[in-house]
């Protein structure tokens, strides 16, 4: 499955250039995360993907949502696909540009943050810095967690959540900081006064742990 994707290069690459990926969330596409192109470095690629499935409303998911169905409401095997999909794709433009001596970075929100905690659990040896906001850690599409110290002694995680938060409960969000914790991962977790979305405060953290 070929993930469609919008991408801003910087002037120079080099082997060890920096790459962000970018996933949005549930019902958005691959513009919205793309705006905070202005603000990150500007000697990074980034790389904001499309999720492949159509929603109702004009946009786009990485899996479907079952709201009727509060345990279940994860399609696991669209969710698995997904993954597979944006493995291949970031391993492809990884290659593409030549990048070998270079970690990546992850930027999800939402459904993209959960796919996010799941790409770096799973693989930490590729990613950097990992920012993962308005989200949780899906343990049904986790299926090897790594806990070799050694493998993830470089991963630095941003973790975001609003307390008012209507659609992933901050409760769910805070899972995550337990989980991370007991791995031995280096993290931050902040909490803001917003709902399901990114205030102005969150998104200046944001950048200042990115740009660190």
């Amino acid at each position: 499955m070929d993930l469609n994707y919008l991408v801003r290069e910087p002037e120079n690459i080099a082997s060890d250039t920096p790459i962000l990926f970018m996933l949005h969330g549930y019902g958005s596409n691959e513009q919205d995360l793309f705006n905070f192109r202005e603000t990150l470095p500007s000697d990074w690629i980034i790389v904001s993907f499309r999720a492949p499935r159509d929603t109702q409303f004009e946009g786009f998911s990485w899996y479907d949502i079952d709201f009727n169905n509060p345990e279940n409401f994860i399609d696991v095997p669209q969710a698995k696909e997904s993954l597979n999909a944006l493995l291949e794709s970031m391993l492809r433009i990884i290659n593409h540009y030549g990048l070998m001596d270079a970690k990546a970075h992850l930027c999800g929100f939402s459904q993209g943050g959960i796919l996010s905690y799941a790409l770096a659990l799973q693989y930490p040896e590729m990613f950097k810095y990992v920012a993962c906001m308005s989200s949780y850690p899906e343990p049904k599409i986790l299926d090897h967690i790594v806990k070799d110290k050694k493998k993830l002694e470089h991963v630095r995680f941003f973790i975001s959540h609003g307390t008012e938060d209507a659609v992933i409960p901050l409760e769910w969000g805070r899972k995550a900081a337990d989980l991370l914790y007991d791995l031995g991962y280096y993290f931050s977790f902040r909490e803001y006064m917003s709902g399901h979305g990114v205030n102005q405060k969150n998104y200046m953290d944001l950048m200042e742990f990115f740009s660190k």
